[in-house]
């Protein structure tokens, strides 16, 4: 097996374990289930995270990204959008990188996460604790969520929720039904609640359905991917507002990942388990790439926005 080799997924029937950009017109990279090697090991969830850490924002990185969620809030107020998913990148310094106790940080860290480690010769090494599920479908019945709205954890998930963060969450969840509502049945939008992930509060609604017998894999991953939680409405403006405002390039970041069509004795056709890559970072040698964004709507704050993504980025720096 040539292990510098890139292979792609076509249209979501192979099996394997795939690894996808922001950019849906992009192809999405797979380790196919017959090259791969499966290895399992048990991790002790030791390692220590420095909770009382203290990190220093850039001036210029803040100006600069404030000056962004600005200009989206012009761009919103003046069209027909109704919230664009804007985000950053922050490179922090590394001594002495530690694949497994990073590993074991973000573990600990995040325990409602998917957490991943995953790294290519041609494309890096990459690390993440996702809190956002894409898709899981298993005998054609599927899973989804609608994930939007942040808070500090600070004791308690009792909390309350202002009007910008509800209405941001019900215009994700909506997205969600009018898409699958052509493609599938039986669609179930659960009760919106709030979860943990690190020390972030979001708010969740769980969607379920049964894909239609001519609708594919493929049909229910482009209906969802990008969803607005991370990109933005509609879509196809939110996103190409992104492409040409934002001062980087995604790559990963906000793409999906996941294990695709693999069987189990437990289903009579394969599954697949498909997460949305928030809370990551890439790694080049002694430095991280760490990324964070948040959603803006017409009722934005711009100097609040910054400070969601501090929030965020901080979370990921205390596993450094």
């Amino acid at each position: 097996m040539n292990v510098e080799r890139l292979f792609y997924t076509d249209d979501f029937s192979e099996s394997g374990f795939v690894f996808a950009p922001f950019d849906n017109q992009q192809k999405s990279i797979l380790f196919p289930l017959e090259t791969s090697d499966f290895i399992t090991e048990n991790i002790s969830l030791d390692a220590f995270i420095d909770e009382e850490k203290t990190f220093f924002a850039d001036e210029a990185a803040k100006e600069t990204h404030i000056k962004l969620v600005e200009k989206t809030i012009e761009e919103i107020k003046k069209n027909d959008l109704k919230k664009v998913v804007v985000s950053r990148t922050e490179q922090v310094k590394i001594d002495d990188f530690n694949l497994v106790v990073i590993y074991q940080k973000l573990l600990q860290n995040y325990k409602n996460a998917f957490v991943y480690v995953w790294f290519h010769p041609k494309i890096g090494l990459w690390l993440g604790a996702t809190p956002e599920t894409l898709l899981e479908i298993k005998d054609s019945v599927f899973t989804t969520m609608s994930l939007a709205g942040t808070q500090l954890y600070k004791d308690t998930e009792n909390i309350v929720w202002k009007s910008k963060e509800l209405n941001e969450q019900q215009l994700v969840t909506d997205f969600i039904e009018s898409q699958l509502s052509g493609i599938s049945s039986n669609l179930k939008i659960d009760k919106t609640e709030t979860v943990k992930a690190g020390s972030l509060l979001h708010l969740k609604t769980k969607v379920t359905g049964v894909l239609n017998e001519k609708s594919s894999l493929k049909t229910l991953v482009s209906a969802l991917h990008p969803t607005p939680a991370v990109c933005g409405m509609p879509r196809e403006k939110s996103k190409k507002f992104i492409l040409e405002n934002e001062n980087y390039k995604r790559s990963f970041y906000t793409g999906f990942l996941g294990e695709l069509n693999l069987q189990s004795s437990t289903f009579k056709t394969p599954s697949s388990s498909l997460f949305v890559n928030l809370r990551c970072m890439s790694i080049n040698k002694n430095n991280a790439s760490i990324f964070i964004g948040g959603g803006i709507t017409k009722d934005s704050n711009a100097a609040k926005e910054w400070e969601e993504t501090v929030s965020k980025s901080n979370v990921m720096k205390r596993v450094l």
